[in-house]
This record gives structure tokens, C-alpha cells and sequence, in this order.
């Protein structure tokens, strides 16, 4: 698509039409054969290419990505790529020299790069990189490395007696950043394909009981830490996440809606939802005493600034409980089994409460809603056994 590229559109985000898997925003006008690629799957990780014939054949030279360098950067890089393109300089001989010498120490160097502006966990991928991916691949040239080097690699972290779901955290890396080679052409196919992981089910989830959840409110009542405790009463009737609660502001609380809005910036899934404000949370808003003379709603009083971790006040609160294995994550999912077992809310509504980007994230909690199922399959049995006993 030939449109008059600008860096304003650049900006707001090119998107790829329903329907498509791809598109090429095409810079009509400043540098013939330069242009986006936009993809259905990765919209928002688009690159600047440079489109360039060489005996007949059209070739496609990767600039950069378009939240690495600006258009008119993208535009000279172009410029010069062009130039070498009219002297010989730039052949598919040379290119494809370029490709066969990459090793994979390099193509780590470009994924970090291109990784690093939106993606939170960038230094855990460093560390895995530096421990063991390094030594084992860094040296290696893209093309050599093959699907059974991986899997060799997957055996071997067992037997350093690493847990499946850590060895699936470095297989992971390798397939993703070994996938992006692919999409970037320097190999013809990535050797993480078909690659299977162990995935583990060794989620960890505590739900409060009746009794136990009255033991827990019974302190946090009572304690004469009350920053904290309003903190994790949030926690348990919001469902929310730890560092959603201790970055919210006041200027997110809306009392007349009841409503309070977390911006993308403090979501963990990067998009902003909006949490209805049940009583019990309405209440805590009351208790608080930061309302017009502090941004964020809870303030360390030693410190003056918002709260950026209660975990040394919240192991004295839970051993005081008599929940020594309580964490503070797991309000969450008692939030949730208590929204669940009311038998009339849905998977997909409480999967929106808690600002799940997928359904599988919400299925856990489906077996806390069992009687409600059993309900429905009840309602179906007594519609057979009318027709079985001639009712109607």
C-alpha cells in the first residue's frame, strides 16, 4: 500500500488489516522501495525494510525496527543502502556472506535490542543468556545450530537437576529468539519448530477457607499497622495485583462510579481495565488519610513516598493468621474462588475482573464453581427424567 509516510503515523501505530496476515506500507513519495511491515501477530514490533532488485530479482534488506530509530533515520539508512546497491557495494553475495557468519552471540545482541523497549523480564533473558546459552551456543554459527542441539541442551539441563518449568524458561528464549532469525532471514528456518516443552502444571495457588479467611480479616482489623492491612483488604476484594494496588493513584478512583482504572503502565498484561469497587473496598477508601495530600493512595509514613514492597510487615501479619503459606498473590485467587463459587458468574467475566489477557489463565478457577456445574448438569437430568416419565 503506497501511502505518504509520516512520522506522526509511525507514531499512532500502523496496524494490519483484519483478514491479512501482512501489509507494506509503502513511503511513497521520499525513497522509492522503502517500507513498513506490518504483521497480523506482531503489529506493534514492526520493521523498516528496503525493497532492491538485483538481476531480476527483488531482494528485501531489513533497516530497523520502527521504535529503534525515526523515519527520517530510517529514510538516510536507506539513502545509503541505495547507494551501495548502485556501486556494486551491497550484492546478494555479501548479504548472504553476512547471514552464513552470524552466530548466535549476535543474534542475541539484536534480540536484546530489539527486546528491550517492551519487554519487562529483558534482564532475566540476560541472566539465562550469561548462565548457560552462552557457553553452549554464543559461538555458534545460526545455521549449525539444529533442532537436536536443542533438544540435547534440554536433556542436559535435567540432568543439572534444574526443574522442568526452569529448562522450559531457557528453551523458551532459545525458540523465540531462534523464530525471530527466521522472521528476520538470516536462517531459512527456525530449529525451535516442532520443538516440545515440558510445561509443568506446577501452579501454586492457596484459596482461603471460611474459617481461615476470618482469622486473616480478624488481624488485619485489628492490627495497629493500618497501611498494610488496608493494603491487603484491597488485595482481597479487588483481586487485583500486588504492584496494582501500591501504584494506584487517586486521580484512577472515580467514587461516583465506584469504578478504579489501572493504567497499562501498572498492568502486567500492558492494557488498561477498569475494577468495580465493591463495598468493602469503597470502605477502605474512607480509612485512607492520603486523599489530597499524596498522589498514590497508600504512603510509607517513615518514608513519605508510596509503598514499593509489605513483605516483611505481611509475614508478621500471615504467621499472626496462623497462615504461615499464605502469599500475598494468593488474595488474588481467593478473590477469584470466592467470586466463582457465587455460581453465577462466568469464566470470561471473572477473567475480566482480574485483567486476564487469555481464558487459560481463568480455567483454574473453574473447579471452584463445581456445584455450580453440577447444577446445570442437575437442570439437564430433570428435563430427561420429565421426558422419561412422560411429562411435558
Amino acid at each position: 500500500m503506497k501511502i505518504d509516510l509520516t512520522q506522526d503515523m509511525i507514531d499512532q501505530g500502523l496496524t494490519c488489516p483484519v483478514g491479512k496476515r501482512k501489509i507494506e506500507y509503502c513511503d511513497a513519495k521520499e525513497v522509492p522501495g522503502l517500507y513498513v511491515l506490518v504483521t497480523s501477530s506482531a503489529s506493534a514490533n514492526s520493521s523498516y525494510y528496503l525493497r532492491w532488485k538485483q538481476h531480476g530479482k527483488t531482494k528485501h534488506t531489513r533497516i530497523a525496527r520502527v521504535t529503534d530509530i525515526t523515519l527520517a533515520e530510517a529514510r538516510s539508512r536507506a539513502l545509503t543502502l541505495r547507494r551501495e546497491i548502485a556501486t556494486g557495494n551491497l550484492t546478494e553475495e555479501r548479504e548472504q556472506k553476512r547471514k552464513q557468519q552470524m552466530t548466535y552471540s549476535d543474534l542475541f545482541e539484536e534480540y536484546v535490542t530489539y527486546k528491550r523497549p517492551f519487554k519487562r523480564s529483558i534482564g532475566k533473558d540476560i541472566q539465562f543468556y550469561n548462565l548457560r546459552i552462552k557457553a553452549r551456543f554464543g559461538s555458534r554459527l545460526l545455521s549449525s545450530i539444529s533442532r537436536h542441539d536443542l533438544q540435547k541442551f534440554q536433556a542436559d539441563l535435567i540432568k543439572e537437576e534444574l526443574s522442568e518449568a526452569t529448562a522450559d524458561l531457557y528453551l523458551r528464549l532459545l525458540k523465540h529468539s531462534m523464530s525471530l532469525a527466521e522472521q528476520w532471514e538470516y536462517i531459512e528456518k527456525s530449529p525451535g519448530k516442532g520443538l516440545k516443552l515440558f510445561n509443568p502444571d506446577n501452579a501454586v495457588e492457596n484459596h482461603l477457607s471460611k474459617e481461615e479467611l476470618k482469622r486473616l480479616v480478624d488481624v488485619l482489623m485489628s492490627d495497629e499497622n493500618r497501611p498494610v492491612c488496608q493494603i491487603v483488604l484491597w488485595l482481597l476484594s479487588t483481586g487485583a495485583r500486588l504492584n496494582e494496588a501500591l501504584k494506584a493513584r487517586w486521580e484512577h478512583i472515580d467514587r461516583n462510579k465506584r469504578q478504579w482504572t489501572i493504567p497499562a503502565t501498572n498492568a502486567k498484561s500492558k492494557r488498561s481495565r477498569v475494577v468495580p469497587l465493591n463495598d468493602t473496598a469503597m470502605g477502605i477508601l474512607e480509612q485512607l488519610e492520603t486523599e489530597g495530600q499524596h498522589e498514590t493512595l497508600w504512603v510509607n509514613a517513615k518514608t513519605g513516598k508510596r509503598y514499593t514492597t509489605i513483605q516483611k510487615v505481611w509475614q508478621r501479619l500471615r504467621l499472626k493468621a496462623g497462615l504461615p503459606h499464605f502469599r500475598l498473590h494468593d488474595a488474588r485467587h481467593s478473590f477469584a474462588a470466592m467470586v466463582a463459587n457465587d455460581g453465577t458468574t462466568s469464566l470470561y467475566a471473572i477473567g475480566t475482573l482480574l485483567g486476564h489477557k487469555s481464558n487459560v489463565s481463568t480455567r483454574r478457577y473453574a473447579k471452584y464453581s463445581s456445584d455450580t456445574l453440577q447444577s446445570i448438569s442437575n437442570h439437564a437430568s430433570d428435563v430427561i427424567q420429565d421426558a422419561m416419565n412422560g411429562d411435558t
